[in-house]
């Protein structure tokens, strides 16, 4: 197993670590909407927050020279449900037309009270 590492996604706020590679799978820890130049949280609303998030999740496929369509499945956390339909309009402007399998399920608290968390598996090229 090879952990990875990179500036372009947050540094993990417990412990774990960004990802690791098994394989020829990436495990991807979850992604939360904070700037990884700044530490904070970006933006007020899902798809503020949404588009942090993928932003933060091609910092990591980069690390493996991956990309959206690298991505297997993922699983999606999200605050309120009823942000759902706004979450999906970002999420799928992120893909081609090779979408992953996924989960998506209303929680009642993520990390410094954010509105959505992603993690997921990739396929390392």
């Amino acid at each position: 197993m090879k952990k990875i590492e990179t500036a372009k996604a947050p540094a993990a706020i417990g412990p774990y670590v960004q990802g690791n590679i098994s394989g020829n799978l990436l495990f991807s820890s979850g992604q939360i909407p904070i700037d990884p130049a700044t530490g904070d949280v970006t933006g007020t609303t899902i798809k503020e927050q949404t588009h942090q998030v993928m932003k933060n999740i091609a910092g990591v496929l980069e690390t493996i020279n991956g990309n959206f369509d690298s991505i297997v499945k993922t699983t999606c956390f999200i605050a309120n449900m009823d942000d759902f339909a706004e979450f999906n309009e970002v999420y799928a402007a992120y893909f081609g037309d090779v979408l992953p399998a996924r989960s998506c399920v209303e929680v009642s608290r993520l990390p410094k009270d954010v509105l959505v968390e992603v993690e997921l598996i990739a396929e390392v090229n």
